[in-house]
């Protein structure tokens, strides 16, 4: 794998970022890494920290979660446009669809591997109404957070290629709220019913 500035886009973040460990040759490894909640602004401190540290090896800062908020990646955002000497910045997560254009616009993108899409979900996000989110509510009361941190990620996909949402700043707080939400312990199916409500406002009229 090389290892220059660039978002990977996998389900199997451990597994990406073991890949990563063994492409090292002469370089140096930072790790921030968040498996079960949102990146935080406190993580996005300390990768801002560790990028202004001195060192004569190429240090790459692996900054790795399911998702990434708006808030954090614009936090990011200047040292990943300007990074220091060599430093080399690698973004981790499991959904492209969360990424601001900002940072897609600074960073090359490859997929590794994507998460599940419509046929998974079992809702189509173009056509979203309130019986099929009354429907889809139903179906999950019992399911758990880290079962719905994955369909919110499926959510969130399905609703950018569907380009029947509004593609701004907003929309994806909707997204990273939800995660927050439920790394809180905001009970699932709550954090489900509300997602969906919103984002069905904020749908497109045709």
């Amino acid at each position: 794998m090389k290892l220059h500035s660039q978002i990977l886009v996998s389900n199997d973040i451990e597994g990406t970022i073991a890949r990563i460990e063994s492409s090292l040759h002469q370089e140096r490894l930072v790790k921030i890494y968040e498996p079960d909640k949102t990146f935080s602004i406190e993580d996005a401190t300390q990768a801002i920290e560790k990028a202004y540290m001195a060192s004569e090896e190429t240090t790459i800062i692996v900054l790795a979660s399911p998702l990434f908020t708006p808030l954090v990646q614009n936090k990011l955002l200047k040292v990943i446009e300007e990074p220091p000497p060599k430093k080399e910045f690698i973004l981790i997560t499991s959904n492209k669809a969360t990424i601001l254009p900002t940072i897609r616009s600074r960073l090359p993108i490859k997929i590794l591997s994507e998460t599940s899409t419509q046929e998974a979900l079992g809702l189509d996000m173009a056509q979203l109404t309130l019986e099929s989110v009354y429907a889809l509510i139903q179906t999950h009361k019992r399911t758990d957070a880290t079962q719905m941190k994955v369909m919110i990620e499926n959510i969130a996909k399905e609703a950018i290629k569907s380009r029947k949402y509004t593609l701004d700043e907003k929309t994806l707080t909707l997204f990273s709220n939800a995660f927050l939400a439920l790394d809180l312990g905001s009970p699932p199916s709550f954090v489900l019913t509300t997602l969906l409500v919103k984002l069905l406002a904020s749908k497109k009229r045709d």
